[in-house]
């Protein structure tokens, strides 16, 4: 698997950029050429492909302009389709009474607040793709299963959703203004700390922040690679399961010990509490803060309010060990089909015409992001950040990052309580003690609830 990632990162890195950049103008010799290719997947199909599609996408920092130009793509290949966009970044709050109707859209990109993959299964609304992704092929005739840069997440044994986008969590700072004041980049959480009381002391500032509106930052983007370094995927899996006892191990506490131990120092600003992502952002390139966890999407949905002189730097979460690499843990955005989608075959004709290596090169141009598919060549592409080029080399190198899988996302039910809890511990409310001691009684309520 690191080798796949590294070629798929590697792709991405030698032409676009990586996660929510700034979207940039496709240039409309591509289109023909996808449509090309999709012919050929699809000869003789068209006219089996009819009716009304309705397709929900959240619309965040990767922006909409890639899905605008797929859907048209798909449009102009089977007229016969009419298509409904549902989309916006409240899409999930206000597509959430059609979901409970029993009365869905055909198609869902599961992103952003308000959706969760996992629960999604659970309640039984998304279809099971297991039997049919066996049948879908590249535009070179290589199965789709046999090519994602990250495996589907794993249902015991089934696939309910396809990774569309590849992400991960980190930690981002201002490069330029850790070379111009000789701040330390941290390597493990011994230097963060460090780091971080130098930067409190020169700067007078609480030097880490995040979204308390959105807990899930810090947890996806700083307790699961800790989880991963302290106990490899068997922790990981573990406690995204909710599994008896994980919550409470002697080593979720002392990661949890590790971040009391950065509120006690006051180096988490005390009014993240009131803060939404697209605040907290904005503190952290005003300079309010040093450190802030982000995926890759954060330079291009912040592209408009950067600084000019601003640089950003990225680095795994740095909770490990020092002497120890540090932990990524990929973080997928999913493509579903409804499990009560009215009109199943053009659902899976357009997730099939998503899928080409084509559409991969266009996300990245649109989004600066990765596309969840391997071997894309980017390499003629001049439009990388100097960032991602740094986070890939990074990434790819085993003795600086170790890579940690989770079998599937958190299910709401489990997290909704957890990041409760976390915001009291960074708040100062609650112990590291008391702080794992609620997490493994939500863990057991929702075992409960799964019986």
């Amino acid at each position: 698997m690191a080798v796949i990632l590294m070629l798929g990162l590697m792709a991405a890195c030698s032409s676009n950029s990586a996660d929510d950049e700034e979207p940039s103008e496709s240039e409309d010799p591509t289109t023909e050429d996808t449509n090309e290719e999709n012919t050929t997947e699809n000869e003789g199909s068209s006219d089996k492909i009819s009716g009304e599609l309705e397709i929900q996408y959240f619309v965040g920092g990767y922006g909409d302009s890639w899905w605008k130009e797929v859907i048209g793509d798909f449009q102009e290949k089977y007229p016969e389709v009419t298509i409904t966009e549902h989309a916006g970044p409240n899409i999930n709050d206000e597509m959430r009474s059609r979901w409970v109707s029993e009365d869905p859209p055909d198609v869902v990109y599961i992103d952003g607040a308000g959706s969760s993959e996992t629960q999604m299964v659970e309640d039984g609304q998304l279809m099971n793709l297991s039997d049919w992704l066996q049948g879908v092929e590249l535009e070179d005739g290589t199965p789709l299963a046999d090519s994602f840069i990250v495996e589907p997440a794993n249902y015991d044994g089934e696939i309910y959703s396809l990774p569309l986008v590849f992400d991960t969590w980190g930690t981002w700072y201002d490069k330029a203004l850790f070379d111009q004041e000789g701040y330390e980049v941290p390597t493990d959480f011994d230097s963060f700390m460090n780091s971080m009381e130098e930067i409190q002391d020169a700067e007078g500032i609480a030097p880490f922040v995040t979204t308390g509106q959105y807990p899930y930052y810090f947890l996806r983007g700083y307790l699961y690679p800790a989880f991963g370094a302290a106990g490899g995927d068997e922790l990981l899996a573990d406690v995204i399961k909710g599994e008896e006892g994980a919550w409470t191990s002697e080593a979720v506490l002392n990661v949890m010990k590790n971040v009391e131990e950065m509120q006690q120092a006051g180096f988490i600003d005390d009014g993240f509490g009131a803060l939404n992502h697209t605040q907290s952002q904005m503190n952290f390139l005003l300079h309010d803060n040093a450190f802030i966890p982000v995926g890759f999407w954060l330079p291009n949905e912040m592209a408009n309010d950067t600084p000019e002189d601003f640089e950003y730097g990225f680095i795994p979460s740095p909770m490990h060990d020092a002497g120890e690499p540090a932990a990524i843990v990929p973080d997928l955005r999913p493509l579903a089909i409804a499990e009560q989608a009215e009109n199943p075959e053009a659902a899976k004709a357009f997730v099939e015409f998503v899928f080409t290596k084509e559409y991969a090169r266009l996300f990245s141009e649109h989004t600066g992001a990765i596309m969840n598919l391997q071997g894309v060549d980017l390499s003629a592409n001049e439009n990388v950040p100097e960032y991602l080029i740094d986070a890939n080399e990074m990434i790819n190198d085993p003795e600086q990052v170790q890579i940690y899988h989770k079998p599937h996302p958190m299910s709401s039910d489990l997290e909704t309580p957890i990041s409760d809890a976390l915001v009291s511990l960074m708040l100062g409310n609650i112990t590291a003690e008391e702080f794992v001691e609620e997490a493994e009684a939500a863990a057991a309520e929702y075992r409960s609830e799964l019986e």
